[in-house]
């Protein structure tokens, strides 16, 4: 009871992170996911209209996340907690990329495309550390196992222990998101206001709200360059002299 609190870095990150392991991302300028429109293979209209469809197209993806590998930016975090730090990382990612790179504490805010889930219990998870999912591949209450992904038009049931996390923030970085897609787009909200922000994207100084420092960088740089400074000096801190737009 009488250690006291280490500082709590909690890291949001997103689609930027994981293409620079290139990872096909969705691009919501086109509507296009991987050359597929989204409403045929990520809606849950789409997994009643086409199943198999539905399947074939997450198998796709899932080749694409075993073929990647963690980049400079997930070693520079999971290097940072070996460090002693306390990391907490919130992301909109669904590979294993955080995990591959030794983090710990990592919340997959829409799912995890390694997993499968029962179409009607969505507790019930199982992983997929091979191969895909079948049409009559079923859960254990005998209903057809589908991704373990949030659709489009589903609610996101880990945003309220996101949220949770972020109201924990001593600093709160931000990396390789538009900060656009709801509802995580609004998890700033919940940081202490005493937790400084900063955000680290090749277009930061475009996309970062009033207050949020920028470091404008692909995450494979910024993040390692942040950590660098920690490390060095045994705490959190905004070094001024990387960061611009507060």
């Amino acid at each position: 009871m009488g250690e006291q609190r280490r500082p709590h870095l909690v890291v949001f990150t997103g689609a930027g992170i994981s293409a620079e392991s290139g990872i096909q991302t969705f691009r919501a300028s086109d509507g296009l996911w991987a050359d597929h429109p989204v409403e045929e293979v990520a809606t849950p209209e789409a997994w009643r209209r086409d199943p198999e469809r539905v399947l074939r197209f997450y198998d796709q993806r899932r080749d694409q996340v075993r073929r990647a590998r963690p980049n400079a930016a997930h070693k520079a975090l999971a290097l940072l907690e070996q460090r002693g730090f306390a990391v907490s990382i919130v992301t909109q990612n669904i590979d294993d990329l955080h995990e591959r790179a030794g983090s710990r504490h990592v919340l997959h805010l829409h799912g995890e495309i390694l997993k499968a889930r029962s179409s009607v219990d969505p507790r019930m998870h199982y992983p997929l550390p091979s191969g895909g999912i079948r049409l009559g591949d079923r859960c254990d209450k005998g209903s057809q196992l589908r991704p373990d992904v949030v659709w489009f038009g589903e609610s996101v049931p880990h945003f309220p222990d996101a949220c949770e996390v972020v109201a924990q923030a001593d600093l709160l970085l931000v990396v390789g998101t538009s900060l656009a897609v709801m509802p995580a787009a609004s998890l700033l909200g919940h940081a202490p206001l005493k937790a400084p922000c900063v955000l680290v994207d090749p277009e930061a100084q475009t996309l970062a709200p009033p207050g949020v420092a920028c470091l404008r960088a692909p995450a494979g740089k910024g993040v390692p360059a942040l950590v660098q400074h920690w490390t060095r000096e045994g705490r959190l801190w905004l070094p001024e002299t990387l960061l611009g737009g507060a």
